[in-house]
């Protein structure tokens, strides 16, 4: 977005991305569309196609089969690497500090990511990161078998994994758009959502049988999927690319941060996702509940870390044949207090049954949020701008994840993980009765179109 462009005047009704009319996200009382709008804006003039069509869609495909089997490998080195390092060091901090480590290079690396992803051939990025991805895996298996591993060799090889999840992330969330057909975003996001929560269930529950077998064997597994989906990107044929041009204010490397800044219900919708997930994870506290408290062993790890995908599996369904169309807005916060309250539950439970079912409606809570979050975010970005706007949002979500896994680790350490837990699920929901108040266009976001 050029530097001089000024945001429109209504935007606490409604949330009007730039002068180029590219998409008109309406709060409940918002003045229609702009015929300007309605004459550039691409979306809105095809009609979207079914979950079942978005299937036969090759670049679609490709791209489903590639970023499951991706999300595959990092559901089974979550188990893995926690643990391992558990195992190794019986240490609720050391738990704790694999998300920092984890989530150090995407804030390092936020803005060179996201430039990269708007200046380089985005199928191009995701390949090398999974190229450096399957490499890490082999790291991982060869010194594990050998019998030679650390814990300071598990940190070095996790924050490779995060330099390169640095820059897939945000590459992999720019290139849908491309790939999607047009008018169908917000459905094929909810489809390849449902394809990786697939890939998160079946993920850590394999992740802890193959670690029961044999430890080296999980990194093996992880090794030849992310192999297969640097194949399977290859074949990914999206829609040109529109790159900024130089010397442009959109082709500067902080533009994303510039465009957030300029839009409160974008800014206000990342921004929620950072500071609910943020005290809200339970992630990173699993490996305590399954030895300690529900007292089971790693395959019962892999099924409570499933348990949230499940969950969200069962929402993308819904989702993918009933898209959001009414106070969506409403409904994101409606849903994050619904993770909230599902954590509390969690962290209570003494039960494998409770404890599963609250992860699973956690996940589902969290889906809904997630499919209005991207689509909201992605719709509403230029393309030339969506790598750095995508990174600027990759970095508030791995701070949520990542850094909320820090945050129980530390609170476990320090008040016992019941304790932490259940203050974490409480701070959930009294940070989205507070945005409620502090964000109110996010709130009257009525419908994506």
């Amino acid at each position: 977005m050029p530097e001089d462009c000024e945001r429109c005047p209504a935007v606490d009704k409604h949330l009007c991305v730039s002068h180029a009319g590219r998409i008109d996200i309406k709060g409940a009382d918002s003045p229609s569309v702009t015929e300007e709008a309605m004459t550039e804006q691409p979306i809105a003039a095809n009609q979207p196609v079914s979950a079942r069509a978005l299937l036969s869609h090759r670049a679609f495909l490709f791209f489903l089969l590639s970023r499951s089997l991706s999300r595959f490998s990092s559901q089974i080195a979550a188990v893995a690497i926690g643990w391992q390092i558990y195992d190794l060091t019986g240490s609720a901090f050391d738990l704790g500090m694999v998300g920092l480590v984890q989530f150090l290079p995407t804030a390092l690396l936020v803005f060179v990511a996201g430039h990269a992803a708007d200046r380089f051939e985005r199928k191009r990025v995701v390949q090398l990161c999974q190229l450096v991805e399957a490499a890490t895996a082999l790291y991982l298996a060869v010194i594990t078998y050998l019998g030679a591993v650390s814990e300071v060799q598990i940190f070095v090889a996790t924050f490779v994994l995060g330099i390169a999840g640095a820059f897939e992330s945000p590459t992999t969330a720019a290139l849908l758009p491309l790939i999607a057909p047009q008018g169908s975003l917000q459905r094929a996001t909810a489809v390849a959502s449902g394809a990786g929560q697939v890939a998160t269930i079946t993920g850590p529950a394999l992740g802890g049988f193959a670690y029961a077998i044999a430890p080296h064997l999980a990194y093996a597994v992880m090794l030849v999927f992310w192999i297969f989906g640097m194949i399977l990107t290859g074949f990914i044929q999206p829609r040109p690319q529109a790159v900024a041009k130089e010397g442009t204010g959109s082709d500067n490397i902080f533009a994303g941060v510039r465009f957030i800044r300029s839009n409160p219900a974008i800014l206000g919708t990342i921004s929620l996702d950072l500071f609910a997930v943020l005290f809200g994870g339970v992630t990173a506290l699993l490996p305590i509940y399954a030895r300690d408290i529900l007292q089971t062993g790693p395959m019962g790890l892999g099924i409570l870390r499933a348990a949230p995908a499940v969950g969200a599996l069962a929402m993308t369904m819904v989702l993918a044949r009933h898209a959001i169309t009414r106070h969506v807005g409403m409904r994101m916060f409606q849903a994050v207090i619904v993770f909230g309250i599902a954590t509390i539950v969690f962290a209570l439970s003494s039960w494998m049954w409770l404890s599963v079912l609250s992860l699973a409606i956690l996940g589902a809570a969290d889906t809904i949020s997630v499919v209005i979050r991207f689509s909201l975010v992605q719709l509403s970005t230029p393309d030339e701008m969506r790598g750095r706007v995508g990174a600027v949002n990759f970095l508030f979500i791995n701070a949520s994840n990542q850094l909320g896994q820090f945050e129980s680790g530390v609170a476990a350490a320090l008040f016992g993980a019941m304790p932490a837990a259940v203050l974490g699920g409480v701070c959930t929901v009294a940070v989205a009765l507070l945005w409620m108040k502090l964000f109110p266009s996010l709130r009257q976001v009525e419908t994506l179109e």
